[in-house]
């Protein structure tokens, strides 16, 4: 086991940051599944109608997420971080492998989705501890002066677990005809979880917990229950870090999980053109998240916070108005752009969200005012824009969505004060 700070640090910056994009992968496949799951699962649901179930069952996951938040959030601030992030990371693993396990609706009727549904439960119990987990170890990991590149690290395995599933999904529609994914294909990303799970649960075993976690435990201050201290102290925190989330997680699961679906069935954009500029987008955004994280360790986080929401603010609808053109050029242009003003948000972010919590309920309080915007907003991101396109028929009318949560994280992040600078507490 490494002793040297220095091989702490670096430890537990890959083996957070790895099993976070091992368990976003997992999460995200379902995502840009959708189309084959929707023909596999709710066959009597044509069209638009059989997408809109696909992405309501995507959305079933994040509810369970509050329930994730509350058990993950006391053993991670009761018992340390390691343990919650192994056990998250595992369960999440299992859900994924036996989704590709599942029948499908011709073989066993609405059993099929009933079983789906309950397997997006877990996998959304699962990433609740997570994220929020990830965040707090990361942050809480970093050398003096770098809480910001540390933590951009949260973002850039979420990134890339975003472009590790849709390179995944990409190549196996490359690879199998489309006979052969209704048949077999379309379950070999899914079960590749169990793969993941196992690599990623490898990676944590030897991690040692953070300092300032075990710092608080040296102390002589009574321990309080982590959830009833969060609620009792920190419920102004945790409401700023639900307003922080909301135009985030929009922005993350209706440009980077819904905007594929709508470019092939809405915008008439081809297969291939669609795969790879997503490719091509979550590459910049992984790379820009980490120099906008390391940025924020310079000028602070407020302005790149500010820059980031307000450029959804400004640029929602231009994009979506670009895209629904359907030229390739303007698919491509959009997504890179689009990558960069996310990225300029997300490179701070979680830094900013760690830094408004003490590190008695970090991993609690954190995961609240987080997974309970993800919950309300990010899950339903992609059904609700699905059915705004259904009910107007326009493409740029959809951006009413990300531009209004947006809004509300702006108007947020003008409130929070700057906390670069302040010491952990």
């Amino acid at each position: 086991m490494p002793s040297h700070p220095l091989m702490r640090h670096r430890r537990a910056l890959m083996a957070t940051s790895v099993g976070n994009l091992l368990e976003q992968y997992d999460n995200l496949i379902y995502a840009y599944s959708a189309t084959t799951l929707a023909a596999l699962f709710f066959p009597g649901s044509r069209g638009t109608a059989g997408v809109l179930s696909t992405f309501a069952v995507f959305a079933v996951g994040f509810f369970a997420r509050p329930l994730g938040t509350v058990v993950f959030g006391h053993i991670g601030d009761r018992f340390g971080r390691r343990p919650a992030l192994f056990i998250s990371v595992v369960v999440m693993g299992a859900a994924t492998a036996l989704i590709g396990c599942l029948p499908t609706h011709e073989t066993a009727g609405n059993w099929a989705p009933a079983m789906l549904v309950l397997l997006r439960l877990v996998q959304g119990f699962a990433l609740a501890g997570e994220w929020a987990g990830s965040a707090a170890m990361l942050v809480e990991y970093a050398p003096e002066g770098r809480r910001g590149v540390f933590g951009s690290f949260n973002q850039v395995s979420t990134a890339a677990g975003f472009l590790l599933a849709a390179a995944v999904v990409a190549v196996n529609e490359a690879v199998f005809p489309d006979d052969a994914m209704l048949s077999f294909g379309w379950r070999v990303p899914f079960l590749l979880g169990a793969v993941t799970a196992v690599a990623a649960a490898f990676l944590r075993l030897g991690l040692e917990e953070t300092p300032a976690f075990v710092e608080q435990e040296s102390g002589t201050a009574q321990r309080l229950n982590p959830l009833r201290s969060a609620f009792t102290h920190q419920k102004f925190a945790m409401l700023r870090g639900f307003g922080f989330t909301v135009g985030w997680t929009v922005a993350y699961f209706f440009f980077l999980t819904y905007l594929p679906t709508y470019l092939r069935t809405d915008a008439g954009v081809p297969a291939g053109v669609v795969n790879a500029s997503s490719l091509a987008g979550i590459g910049v955004l992984t790379v820009s998240i980490f120099l906008f994280g390391l940025w924020s360790d310079r000028i602070g986080r407020k302005k790149l916070l500010l820059a980031g929401s307000g450029g959804f603010v400004l640029l929602s609808y231009p994009v979506m108005a670009l895209f629904s053109t359907g030229s390739t050029a303007a698919v491509y242009g959009g997504q890179i752009l689009i990558a960069l003003v996310l990225g300029c948000f997300s490179g701070p972010g979680p830094a900013a969200l760690a830094e408004l919590f003490p590190t008695t309920v970090r991993y609690s309080a954190l995961g609240i005012g987080y997974n309970f915007g993800v919950m309300a907003f990010g899950g339903t991101a992609a059904f609700i824009a699905s059915a705004i396109t259904a009910a107007t028929g326009s493409g740029p009318a959809v951006a009413i969505l990300p531009t209004a949560a947006a809004l509300i994280t702006f108007l947020t992040v003008c409130a929070m004060p700057e906390s670069y600078r302040s010491p952990l507490r």
